[in-house]
């Protein structure tokens, strides 16, 4: 079941690192299997199938080389969509028409064998079509696509899929889309739409090569809530801003990057088909919070990671300038080395403000790490007591507040630090 990694990490005890008890969610079935992509094996290919199909949403990544996988879904014009394919090992990047013509044929082989489940199961003979899979890849770029391998495992795949869910099954799947990451990501919400109790459940995978670009990494949520295609989409792009758009490891955007949301309706709530309804506010809580959720998790299980480093950038004149802000200290390895060596050397967040290329007025800047204030007005405050600072920057959750006083525009942006560790997991990636 691939449980060492998750049982190895030395952060399994921690907040962070924690999961929910996530259990059934009417409308998804699950099936986890191994494609054998791994030596030794391990799971290594998960299917989401919609008995009854789902209306969905993404958000892809920004970088200008694209995965053949989401070039796939992109040219996706179904409204629906009936099941959703990960594998991990491979990024099927980089791997040009050969990378595309696996999926096709991957994804005739899987509606084929679906339509034949529909039948059995269902006693439906509803047709599902290839251009109703979405596929994610996740892996080394520039390497082969296993087409074979992954076609080889769909009757295996098939053959186990759950209807019924509990966390056992969630958490494998979790672990079966992971490639450098030490822990599961799974996070769920439950709240109302009108009378009728919902769910949101989500999963997502990330440890490396995380930056903001539209995505971030691989995130998939599922609700049981009856809502449009159109819907979620508004409500996936309003929220990604500040979940996974707000996150960076190491400043590297992914070829893959993607974030799905996938609606089944069999909570058989009256439909949502408008983001102005007032139904839509409770539920859009909880959807931020899924988000969010398992953005901060992919962020506290980042390659090598020993801190949890959240950034708050406060009176901005434009939120846009605070997000540059933000990201320009996020990114900074020297800022980043600087929370690793538990050094509370605040001149490097001073160039990573002034690198930014936002201006600022220098008069007005004030800096807290944690509660003990460092920078007052632009000059080191009276009460700053080094040692201190240093003995509070030992702990795994630091927060770092940036005042600039010329606004009233706010970001907040989550990173880690840099380790030696990071370093060795990337050097011996693929050995």
């Amino acid at each position: 079941m691939n449980f060492g990694n998750f049982f190895g990490t030395k952060r399994k005890n921690s907040i962070m690192s924690d999961f929910q008890d996530l259990e059934h969610l009417d409308g998804v079935a699950l099936s986890v299997t191994s494609a054998k992509l791994y030596n030794p094996p391990r799971d290594d290919l998960v299917l989401f199938y919609f008995r009854d199909s789902a209306n969905f949403a993404s958000v892809y990544t920004q970088s200008t080389i694209l995965s053949e996988n989401i070039k796939w879904n992109k040219n996706i014009n179904s409204k629906k969509i009936r099941a959703l394919l990960i594998n991990t090992k491979n990024a099927n990047a980089f791997t040009g028409k050969n990378g595309y013509q696996g999926l096709k044929e991957i994804a005739d082989e899987l509606s084929e064998q679906l339509t034949v489940k529909k039948k059995n199961d269902d006693e439906k003979t509803e047709k599902i079509k290839p251009k109703e899979i979405l596929f994610g890849c996740t892996g080394t770029i520039g390497e082969e696509f296993p087409t074979s391998k992954i076609k080889n495992s769909i009757p295996d795949l098939i053959e186990k899929i759950k209807y019924t869910q509990n966390k056992y099954i969630w958490t494998k799947a979790a672990l079966g889309i992971m490639t450098t990451d030490l822990v599961p990501k799974l996070a769920m919400e439950e709240c109302k739409i009108g009378n009728t109790t919902v769910k949101i459940y989500g999963i997502a995978k990330g440890s490396g090569m995380i930056h903001p670009n539209m995505a971030t990494t691989l995130g998939y949520i599922f609700t049981d809530a009856k809502i449009s295609s159109k819907v979620l989409k508004k409500l996936l792009k309003r929220n990604i801003d500040s979940t996974f758009n707000a996150i960076s490891c190491d400043g590297d955007t992914s070829t893959n990057d993607m974030v799905s949301a996938f609606a089944t309706g069999a909570a058989n709530n009256t439909i949502v088909n408008n983001i102005k309804d007032e139904r839509v506010k409770e539920f859009e809580k909880s959807f931020h919070s899924i988000l969010l959720n398992l953005a901060k998790r992919v962020i506290a299980d980042g390659e090598g990671a020993s801190k949890f480093i959240t950034i708050n950038i406060k009176n901005a004149k434009k939120e846009e300038e605070a997000k540059k802000i933000a990201f320009s200290i996020a990114n900074s390895n020297l800022v980043k080395t600087a929370f690793a060596g538990e050094d509370p050397n605040w001149g490097r967040i001073i160039m990573a403000i002034g690198k930014s290329n936002v201006v600022i007025n220098l008069n007005k800047i004030n800096i807290n790490i944690g509660p003990y204030r460092i920078v007052e007005k632009g000059e080191v405050s009276d009460s700053y007591n080094e040692e201190e600072v240093k003995e509070f920057m030992k702990n795994e959750k630091i927060d770092l507040s940036i005042e600039l006083n010329m606004g009233s525009k706010e970001f907040t942006a989550y990173t880690m630090d840099l380790t030696k560790k990071y370093i060795e997991i990337n050097a011996d990636y693929r050995s």
